[in-house]
């Protein structure tokens, strides 16, 4: 069932979004999960929530196995992430589809891919539309059909892939890159950034199946031995609760007892010592801001001489060295390509990032600039800067 609720008059639709193998809400992956039992029938497919090498029921060692990670984060470090390679270069296959890779695993693989943070606007849906919309390439599918659904969309695209190591396996809605593959060693990682594609609502959604059919057709159907992991998915939540030595600390009834002694008297030392070292604390003025009021200064110098294309340039180089050593991009080219990077990294929409750049590159091209022209780049750039 795809709604939650007591009676058919309360029926409510549920949101949540889990992607567990053992959830039925429309956002949870029973239906992905059972099918891989039908599409690998010879081999065991089991449950995991083990972090990356320590798995139960598969060898790190022996060839023929698959490990299947479903997450809105897949935030390995960097030894997790080794683990993982070991294993594929073994003979094994990775699968993972998730929102939102960590820096370790994009160091690694050498792609880089747009988060979820910051891209709200993607979430965004109109009543009726079919907002998430993937396909597979041709080849090595046989038809680039795209697959909808009127449900979440949160699916991300590579904005920078290495040809030599990956190949292109599958478009997000706007014909870029959402599903790759990568060679390691015997064996094959696939990196795919739509996971709501295994939910129950979008493979129960038409013919949407046969999107999940196909994106597996690319692992051997010999395989033996198949683990869904949802390590990942608990990973932060266990990250929130106290490191093991004080759980040990506070299990130690005598120990237990012996710190909260400690931490009483230091209370009461420091509220003693507090008491009798008590004096009025004097009135300090706020300090001035001399850089900020240098800054109003120089511009209004500028300003008031009626060189605007002067001050517009000043403006332009602080903006470029701002995107230099916030988001380490090259300014030394402003084209097309440094506005997609630029709107990659901020979220920022690509339509404000060019017009900015337009101004930028056109500044030693045009005659006299007006008041106007300089008052339009200074909001624009004030509006980046918000909103970044």
């Amino acid at each position: 069932m795809l709604f939650t609720g007591d009676n058919k008059k309360n029926h409510r639709f549920d949101e949540r979004i889990t992607l567990r193998a053992k959830d039925k809400i429309p956002y949870g992956s029973f239906i992905a999960f059972e099918s891989l039992r039908r599409f690998f029938p010879k081999a065991t497919v089991q449950v995991s929530k083990q972090e990356p090498g320590y798995w139960d029921s598969i060898s790190n060692f022996d060839p023929g196995q698959l490990v299947v990670i479903i997450s809105p984060t897949f935030n390995a470090d960097e030894q997790e992430m080794k683990k993982l390679l070991g294993f594929i270069e073994n003979g094994n296959d990775v699968f993972i589809s998730t929102m939102d890779i960590s820096y370790d695993v994009t160091k690694i693989i050498k792609c880089d891919a747009n988060s979820a943070e910051g891209m709200e606007y993607y979430f965004e849906q109109s009543a009726g539309e079919d907002l998430l919309s993937v396909s597979l390439a041709k080849p090595p599918f046989t038809i680039k059909t795209p697959y909808t659904y009127p449900g979440k969309r949160y699916d991300f695209y590579f904005y920078k892939t290495d040809s030599a190591t990956s190949t292109v396996l599958g478009y997000e809605k706007n014909d870029h890159p959402n599903f790759i593959h990568l060679k390691a060693g015997n064996g094959n990682l696939y990196l795919h950034l739509a996971p709501l594609t295994f939910s129950n609502y979008f493979l129960l959604h038409k013919n949407n199946i046969s999107y999940y059919e196909n994106l597996f057709s690319v692992v051997s159907p010999e395989t033996r031995r198949i683990i869904w992991d949802e390590y990942f998915i608990s990973k932060k939540r266990k990250q929130e609760k106290p490191s093991s030595w004080f759980n040990a600390f506070l299990n130690h009834k005598s120990l237990k007892w012996a710190l909260l002694t400690a931490i009483i008297t230091l209370m009461l030392y420091v509220l003693s010592e507090m008491r009798r070292k008590q004096r009025i604390i004097p009135v300090i003025s706020k300090p001035t801001n001399d850089s900020l009021d240098f800054v109003k200064t120089i511009g209004r110098l500028y300003h008031d001489k009626g060189d605007h294309k002067n001050l517009s340039r000043k403006m332009s180089a602080y903006f470029l060295e701002h995107i230099r050593s916030r988001y380490k991009l090259a300014t030394s080219t402003l084209d097309d390509e440094f506005v997609i990077n630029l709107h990659g990294k901020t979220g920022i929409s690509e339509t404000d990032i060019s017009e900015i750049v337009q101004f930028i590159n056109g500044i030693d091209t045009t005659g006299e600039m007006s008041d106007r022209q300089l008052a339009m780049f200074h909001k624009k750039l004030e509006a980046f800067y918000r909103n970044e």
